[in-house]
């Protein structure tokens, strides 16, 4: 089953979609498989992390920039090299296992939508087999 989700982003943000995973896998009706999330865009990721303590988000974004800052030696006409290079460092998707019609995820872990370069009217896939 391959479901396609929208997403509103309003700025470089780690967005939480694992409710959205969650429910598809729900709808599959898959007991024991994989699932895979994927982001189509070349300027946002997908990860997997600690969704008990928001700082942790914040944190990520705050050594990602550190990490990949904006320079002025850039060349890409949009401007948005750094987001580019956060996207590749991240990734674009992730690969989870089903289990008994479940997401087999660690007690504190969440799945992310990562905007490097929003606002934006952003998808992702969530494929489950």
């Amino acid at each position: 089953m391959l479901s396609e989700l929208s997403l509103k982003t309003d700025k470089q943000a780690f967005y939480n979609i694992t409710s959205k995973a969650k429910e598809t896998v729900r709808r599959s009706g898959e007991l024991d498989g994989i699932c895979i999330v994927f982001c189509p865009h070349t300027t946002a990721g997908i990860t997997i992390n600690e969704n008990a303590d928001p700082d942790v988000a914040r944190d990520m974004l705050i050594g990602l920039d550190r990490t990949y800052p904006d320079r002025p030696e850039f060349r890409h006409a949009e401007g948005n090299s750094a987001a580019h290079l956060k996207a590749s460092a991240v990734g674009s998707s992730v690969t989870l296992i089903v289990r008994n019609g479940e997401l087999l995820l660690g007690t504190w872990q969440g799945i992310y939508f990562c905007e490097f370069d929003g606002p934006r009217n952003r998808k992702f896939y969530v494929m489950v087999m």
